[in-house]
């Protein structure tokens, strides 16, 4: 029960963030997700419903180095996307939480994306 509960005021809060948060050519949508195990984060044109980057821990070369996903993880994340934005000409982005606290991990990553370049 209350398991359910915390789940649906999750998705309440992506909801109302994402009411909001639109990407677009000029500035796609830069979205994190932490599971239990694993980052992924991407790029996303919402307009076209392309995306333009997308980089995880699934990678071979950070599965090697053993990223995982805490705030050590979310930095070299946040610093790997903004590599890969500016190579795709990407410079702004809209940040996209998914219904997370900005605290932590999701605040580790945001602040390395934006040491690397990325403005948001």
């Amino acid at each position: 029960m209350k398991l359910e509960h915390k789940q649906l005021l999750k998705q309440k809060r992506r909801w109302r963030i994402r009411k909001k948060v639109v990407g677009t050519p000029a500035r796609p949508r830069l979205c994190v997700h932490f599971s239990q195990q694993h980052i992924y984060a991407q790029c996303i044109d919402d307009s076209a419903g392309n995306t333009l980057i997308y980089v995880s821990t699934l990678a071979k070369d950070l599965r090697e180095q053993g990223v995982r996903p805490n705030v050590e993880g979310a930095k070299k994340l946040g610093g790997i996307v903004a590599e890969k934005a500016k190579a795709a000409g990407v410079e702004a982005v809209v940040f996209d939480r998914a219904g997370r606290l900005y605290h932590g991990c999701v605040k580790a990553f945001a602040d390395a994306a934006r040491e690397g370049g990325l403005q948001f």
